[in-house]
């Protein structure tokens, strides 16, 4: 970081102002962040991500469950339709 030169006071106490405001910004900036994750901090969001977390999981694995069952429910239907 460069040093900086100042010709007057004027000049520091304007960079001390910008300096302040740009720290009130961010500060106003934390604040709003927090709000919005306390709003989404609900117990609601939290059961339905994690619901939808493993709906995803079990409706991709329905698929593959369905294909490893299908062949012995097929083959159970055609034995009783035989009689044996």
């Amino acid at each position: 970081m460069e040093t900086k030169k100042y010709a007057s006071y004027a000049e520091i106490e304007r960079e001390l102002e910008i300096l302040k405001l740009q720290k009130d910004i961010n500060y106003q900036k934390l604040v709003l962040s927090f709000q919005k994750t306390k709003e989404t901090i609900t117990p609601q969001n939290i059961v339905n991500g994690f619901l939808s977390s493993y709906k995803e999981y079990f409706s991709n694995s329905y698929v593959s469950i369905l294909q490893s069952i299908l062949p012995y429910i097929i083959g159970w239907f055609i034995n009783k339709k035989r009689g044996n």
